[in-house]
């Protein structure tokens, strides 16, 4: 399918809702970055924007992207209200076409999943090439279906961390593997409907 297809279908699923006022952080991330220091990161697939806002407000440099304009439009709106504009640049970006350009001391791939043809892995090593020395390629998968994912094939498999990281080819002595495994967690979906889920969370480091 073309990128007109896959960028009509997420500004279809994100105009179809109300825009989020104060979208929360992903917890995954908030527990993997509130001790480091901040710095120059890049969010893959932002979606409503509550990560590059928490992370805004806390003095990183944002690179916000998504494949859809209304959510990247939507980004940048919030983050002008909040005083946060000169933290968060956000744009619309085909991930199957290119890759943002810059260094990164962090970038965060938080459910890059997408029923249109991506190389993941090949955006995920792209990445990887893309952090600064001592910097962190931070990716959360799910683990499990929520009730209100857009994706409810009954035979969807979830690759886990360890897959992903193969899956990658890095060399592990510049790019070690800092955590795999596969948390469980309450998660909130539209309309305050909670379910179990399971995240699959993998971080790489890439050593000086």
């Amino acid at each position: 399918m073309s990128t007109n297809d896959a960028v009509a279908f997420w500004d279809g699923l994100y105009a179809a809702r109300p825009a989020a006022t104060d979208p929360r952080p992903n917890a995954r991330l908030v527990e993997t970055v509130a001790d480091l220091p901040p710095g120059d990161v890049l969010d893959l697939g932002c979606g409503d924007g509550g990560d590059a806002l928490w992370l805004a407000r806390r003095g990183w440099r944002v690179t916000a992207v998504d494949i859809s304009p209304v959510a990247a439009e939507r980004l940048t709106g919030r983050a002008r209200a909040q005083g946060l504009g000169d933290l968060i640049d956000a744009a619309p970006h085909d991930l199957r076409v290119s890759f943002p350009e810059g260094r990164f001391d962090l970038i965060c791939a938080h459910y890059l999943h997408t029923p249109f043809e991506l190389d993941r892995s090949a955006v995920l090593r792209t990445a990887a090439h893309a952090l600064r020395p001592g910097g962190r390629l931070l990716v959360v998968d799910h683990g499990s279906t929520a009730p209100w994912s857009w994706n409810q094939d009954p035979d969807a498999r979830y690759p886990t961390p360890r897959e992903v990281a193969a899956g990658l080819g890095l060399d592990p002595a510049t790019w070690p593997v800092e955590r795999a495994d596969a948390p469980r967690r309450t998660a909130t979906g539209p309309g305050g409907r909670t379910a179990e889920a399971v995240d699959h969370v993998l971080i790489v480091r890439r050593d000086g």
